[in-house]
């Protein structure tokens, strides 16, 4: 990136990433907030439940979890990472990152983007799978089912919609990350 200072182009990457990275934390920000929420007030949606056997309690909920701490780390990198970056591009010549540093940035940021979706996936298959297992010992044909375990309760929703706004919230930094490298790559 060696153009001048009055380039177009470089002060449109730059500012391309600085909004970008911007907009990336503040959407995943909000979705990790509303997901922590939720599997914070999931447990009490489901008292009086008997919460044995309760696909909440088990795996999807703890890989949920650990993709609500990569959009930690996604948050960080694109405030401590992308903004930064962008800063740079529209300073002196000496301070501006070489394209390779910006590009190792941004792959940084879409792996760990796809490991959170991946942690968040296999969270929602967890919950789904168990869901489904409930759902197909609810009753059929005339017979009602009184064993309160296999019932669908509140809670295995609202975990299953906490995965799906961690999907979500991935996808939106994975979004970014090829849309700043697009922008790169075009320079």
């Amino acid at each position: 990136m060696t153009q001048s200072d009055s380039s177009p182009t470089l002060k449109q990457i730059a500012s391309t990433f600085r909004l970008t990275g911007w907009i990336s934390f503040w959407s995943q920000l909000v979705l990790a907030i509303v997901s922590s929420a939720i599997l914070l007030f999931a447990p009490i949606a489901s008292r009086g439940v008997d919460s044995a056997n309760n696909p909440g309690t088990n795996v999807g909920v703890i890989l949920t979890v650990l993709g609500i701490a990569m959009l930690g780390f996604n948050m960080y990198w694109a405030l401590f990472r992308y903004i930064p970056i962008g800063r740079r591009l529209q300073g002196a010549a000496a301070t501006r990152p070489k394209k390779a540093e910006a590009i190792q940035v941004l792959r940084i940021g879409l792996i760990a983007s796809l490991g959170g979706i991946l942690l968040a996936v296999l969270g929602a298959e967890a919950i789904i799978g168990l869901l489904f297992g409930k759902a197909l010992s609810q009753g059929a044909a005339g017979f009602i089912n009184t064993d309160q375990s296999k019932f669908i309760k509140p809670l295995d929703i609202l975990v299953v919609q906490a995965s799906i706004n961690v999907i979500l919230a991935h996808f939106v930094a994975i979004a970014t990350s090829l849309w700043l490298l697009n922008k790169m790559s075009r320079q």
